[in-house]
């Protein structure tokens, strides 16, 4: 038997895909309607956290942060015993993570953070990303009970707080590129070029390619031999801002990446790559 706490989006369609594998679910929500909404597919709802917990092989969790997360296991804690493994899909610090390990493995119970790359449709069709590490003696007994979850678990070694990290770095780099996406299509609206007109340059434009000779540069610290001198990339930018101020449109990501590109410049890095901009997180 398994209990699952937090039906939000995520939760609740790990449930509708644990169910039709014909696991014995348990949910609680912090929301009762939602855990009680799953009924239909045949989760059993339950008020108490520590009731829903008791007996279960496995917790899994789908909340908000840190603070939650201790908060509702601390509710749950009548109900788990040294059989229970808990396991954590949060998007959670990594000081919090190493925390909660060390708290529940003195308290005998085994705590695992095993954080997705995966949206609400990924969680109900088992599809995406979801990442594990630590002691072998915890991730090995676990794969066959989390792979079919998403159907890629990725296994980040040792350290126990590496899947966290791994997701805040996954994260980090989603809401740049929507911030991205969002600033192109400002400029596009300041050059009077439609948005979905604008979203047609990804038909032959693919960016995405460049991303493993560009973060291999960064992390090589290459900036020597320039592709796009520093220089010239902050001329586009000057051009790109001064487009929209003409224009009365806001930038989201471009005026920090644009002072960012003026402090490399001021440390006499103009002639070299622009990617020079990442020195300070490799060197």
């Amino acid at each position: 038997m398994i209990a699952f706490f937090g039906m939000g989006l995520l939760g609740s369609n790990f449930v509708h895909a644990l169910r039709r594998r014909g696991e014995d679910v348990r949910v609680w929500s912090r929301t009762s309607a939602k855990a009680a909404a799953l009924e239909a597919v045949g989760a059993r709802p339950y008020s108490d956290p520590a009731e829903a917990a008791r007996g279960a092989a496995r917790v899994h969790l789908t909340l908000t942060d840190d603070a939650v997360v201790d908060a509702v296991l601390e509710q749950a804690r009548a109900g788990l015993s040294p059989e229970t493994v808990i396991v954590d899909h949060s998007t959670t610090t990594t000081h919090g993570a190493l925390e909660r390990i060390a708290r529940w493995r003195e308290r005998g119970i085994t705590y695992v953070h095993a954080p997705v790359f995966m949206g609400p449709q990924n969680a109900r069709e088992s599809t995406g990303i979801m990442m594990i590490s630590g002691p072998r003696s915890i991730v090995d007994p676990l794969r066959t009970a989390l792979a079919p979850m998403t159907g890629k678990l990725v296994d980040l070694g040792e350290r126990p707080d590496a899947a966290t990290a791994f997701k805040l770095l996954g994260n980090l780099f989603l809401i740049c590129m929507t911030a991205g996406l969002a600033d192109m299509l400002a400029l596009a609206k300041a050059l009077h070029v439609p948005a979905a007109e604008a979203a047609g340059l990804f038909e032959q434009f693919n960016p995405g390619v460049t991303i493993p000779a560009r973060i291999k540069r960064m992390t090589e610290a290459a900036f020597a031999d320039p592709s796009w001198e520093l220089t010239m990339a902050r001329k586009d930018a000057r051009l790109m801002l001064e487009a929209a101020a003409a224009a009365g449109v806001q930038f989201a990501a471009l005026p920090g990446i644009a002072a960012r590109m003026d402090a490399a410049i001021a440390e006499g890095h103009g002639a070299k790559d622009w990617t020079v901009i990442a020195k300070d997180a490799v060197t």
